[in-house]
């Protein structure tokens, strides 16, 4: 399975060892960057990933900003993106089953311990493919306001 991560100049050092525990784990790991902790627009890394996920280059993306609010907003701007911010593996669990998101987006201040165990709980859990949650994503999906 491939996974795509980006990050903004807050991320770059945890996307190394994101990169690294993925590895680990058996993924294939591509790199949207950047690889700088100088200022960056995070829009134009999320948008990347963010693409990439749309395009099925990457079967799932991790984008990490300072708060992951901001690349959230950002990735979900892509069409055909399910991009969720998330804090615990509670919540990881829950957006891949109802939700069926194809992107998690974190905090870089969130302990590498518990960023790891919620990534691995999101990249593990299967969409439930209940038809109301199905419903509900095509509800998302073919919204044009």
């Amino acid at each position: 399975m491939k996974v795509g991560i980006a990050n903004d100049h807050h991320g770059v050092e945890l996307n190394k060892d994101l990169t690294k525990y993925l590895v680990s784990l058996g993924y294939d790991v591509v790199n949207y960057g950047p690889d700088t902790t100088e200022p960056v627009d995070y829009p134009i890394y999320a948008f990347k990933l963010g693409e990439a996920v749309a395009a099925h280059e990457v079967d799932f993306g991790i984008v990490i900003c300072n708060s992951g609010i901001g690349v959230s907003i950002a990735c979900n701007k892509v069409k055909g993106v399910r991009c969720a911010k998330v804090n615990d593996e509670w919540e990881a669990k829950m957006t891949r089953l109802d939700n069926d998101a194809n992107v998690i987006a974190v905090g870089s201040r969130l302990p590498i311990e518990t960023l790891e165990s919620i990534i691995k709980v999101f990249l593990e859990t299967n969409f439930s493919n209940e038809e109301r949650h199905q419903r509900r994503i095509d509800l998302i999906n073919n919204y044009n306001g």
